[in-house]
């Protein structure tokens, strides 16, 4: 793949792409359920049934246009832990996106792929030490803290680092909150930062996290009014703050939603930290950038027809002439761990509209209880070896370095 400098040099119908083992490039002009096809064809032959994704690349830079055009003062730096496939932060590195890494392994990824240091921020506010002492070593000087008993840790392993000081914010409206593990409490942030000037420690900035999910704009509006006291406490302190995080909790999927996130989070800006303020504002976005990137297609290995006399009596199914379990060669245990399961995935094979449709008990493939999918979905009757297809699969489904 040639050297691109910006998202205008990316070409939009740019191939999708296998994601096995690795990605291989299809020829130019596929769709992803051509290549959804082509592939499954090409298992059937091999007398393979692995589950595998699609990658359309090119959605990448629609949603880097989406984001430049609506947060046109918002630098993003991509969430690394979401997806780190290195075809992925490749292209996003080449269009002059930042990072936010939260691991050792994962600044290992983005060093070695070429982007600068500071293009990091070290957004974990509890490192090991080991840990810290790398990011050292690659140059990553930008991380966040929310406590008392990390500084000494920085202190000793970086002393160069410029801190920015995670505050904890109302998170209520998220699927996923955040609040309850990090973010430091507003009635604890002077002492924090105090801690931190005893320390000969420099503090540059602040950031939140609204959560994951968030679906209130509202809620960036409040937290940048709250980042603002907390910058300006610094201030009254001595350090220079230049940096304000807003964190991630972007939308991937639901454009009207993130266009309106765009308008809160632009007015809440030019309120709190217009551009004369010559405060650098970024993000963190994952999901926003790689959901819609990725589909899996998943092969059902086995089906169990549940008749009516084995259903309780007072089972809401009963009704039903009977309800068909179907076990996937993917599941909660792999990419399906973050799927939203009131979604019904797509059926690869063609059906009758006038088919019967039954109440359907869907499975992962291990032995645990927990793999359980779904058993909201009214499908027809499927065989083993056909296949199912999800899309939106691209966050929190393909993950290597996050843990280390």
């Amino acid at each position: 793949m040639p050297r691109l400098l910006n998202c205008e040099a990316v070409p939009r119908k740019m191939a999708s792409c296998i994601f096995d083992s690795g990605f291989n490039a299809l020829e130019d002009g596929l769709t992803v359920r051509d290549a959804i096809d082509k592939n499954i064809i090409e298992h059937q032959l091999k007398g393979i049934t692995d589950a595998f994704h699609v990658a359309d690349l090119g959605a990448l830079v629609d949603q880097h246009l989406r984001w430049q055009r609506a947060l046109p003062r918002v630098k993003p730096f991509y969430a690394v832990k979401c997806n780190s496939s290195k075809p992925v932060v490749q292209i996003l590195a080449q269009m002059g996106m930042g990072f936010d890494c939260a691991s050792k392994n994962e600044i290992a990824l983005i060093r070695d792929i070429g982007v600068a240091a500071e293009r990091i921020i070290y957004a974990n506010p509890c490192k090991e030490s080991s840990h810290i002492k790398y990011a050292a070593s690659r140059g990553v000087r930008t991380m966040t803290y929310d406590n008392e008993d990390e500084l000494p840790k920085v202190a000793m392993n970086h002393p160069t680092a410029k801190m920015v000081l995670r505050i904890a914010v109302d998170d209520s409206k998220s699927s996923f909150p955040l609040s309850g593990k990090f973010g430091a409490p507003m009635n604890e942030c002077k002492v924090l930062m105090e801690s931190a000037r005893a320390l000969h420690m420099d503090i540059i900035g602040v950031s939140f996290h609204v959560g994951s999910g968030c679906t209130d704009p509202n809620a960036f509006t409040q937290a940048i009014a709250e980042a603002r006291l907390v910058i300006d406490i610094g201030i009254d302190l001595g350090f220079h703050m230049n940096l304000l995080d807003i964190g991630g909790g972007f939308t991937g999927a639901d454009h009207i939603l993130f266009e309106e996130m765009a308008t809160v989070i632009n007015h809440a800006l030019d309120i709190y930290f217009p551009e004369e303020s010559q405060v650098q504002i970024i993000a963190e976005p994952g999901t926003y950038y790689v959901a819609s990137t990725f589909t899996l297609a998943v092969n059902i290995i086995g089906r169990k027809i549940v008749k009516n006399e084995q259903l309780c009596s007072d089972d809401k199914e009963a009704d039903n002439k009977k309800v068909i379990m179907y076990y996937l060669n993917d599941g909660n245990f792999g990419s399906l761990l973050d799927f939203d399961h009131n979604l019904k995935p797509l059926l690869c094979k063609k059906h009758s509209p006038d088919q019967q449709l039954y109440n359907s008990r869907v499975w992962g493939p291990t032995t645990d209880n927990q793999d359980h999918i779904s058993d909201r979905w009214k499908l027809p009757e499927l065989e083993i070896g056909d296949w199912l297809i999800f899309e939106n699969i691209g966050a929190y489904s393909i993950r290597k370095l996050s843990r280390r």
